[in-house]
Parts: C-alpha cells; sequence; structure tokens
C-alpha cells in the first residue's frame, strides 16, 4: 500500500500490482511485464479491465488465464500490494 503526495495515479491509496505477460501475449503488448496501479480493494477483475483498456490488442480477448503468486484466481479475489500477476492464453493440448 502507498500514499501519493498530491495523489497517486489512481487517486487516494492505491495497490501496485506486477503483471508479467507470456505467449501471445507478449507479443500483442510487446512486453514481458509491466506494473499496475489499482485503488486499494481492487479485485483481479479489475486489473482484467485495466490491461484489456492499456492494450488495445487484448480488448475482445474472452478467456485470459490469470495466476496471481503462483496461484490461478478467480475474478472475485481481492489483490494486495505487490502481488505478481501472470497473464497467458488458454493453451489446449492433447
Amino acid at each position: 500500500m502507498r500514499r501519493w503526495p498530491g495523489g497517486s495515479p489512481t487517486g487516494g491509496i492505491s495497490t501496485r500490482i506486477r503483471v508479467i505477460y507470456f505467449a501471445s501475449y507478449r507479443d500483442f503488448t510487446g512486453l514481458t511485464e509491466e506494473e499496475f496501479w489499482l485503488p486499494q480493494g481492487s479485485m483481479v477483475e479489475a486489473l482484467m479491465k485495466a490491461v484489456k483498456s492499456r492494450h488495445e490488442a487484448l480488448r475482445y480477448e474472452k478467456r485470459m488465464l490469470l495466476a496471481v503468486n503462483g496461484e490461478f484466481a478467480e475474478p472475485e479475489a481481492v489483490l494486495e500490494e505487490g502481488d505478481v500477476a501472470a497473464l497467458f492464453p488458454p493453451v489446449s493440448g492433447g
């Protein structure tokens, strides 16, 4: 949790989340990772919306997989300061 003098990037108290992109998402974004600042108490769903709004190529992805700190996360899971989110497309296999 961090308090920004004069206001944070999201207003008030913010939580810093590091997002790591894998497979085609790395290609779509042109990044291996980046940071997002979300309001304290934000859920995984808010992070997914933030990622999609920042990266046009991901806006229409329906089935993104996201793990937080190495565990798959549900959309309603609450994010905490310093969490690391891994974002990758669904995989299929035989």
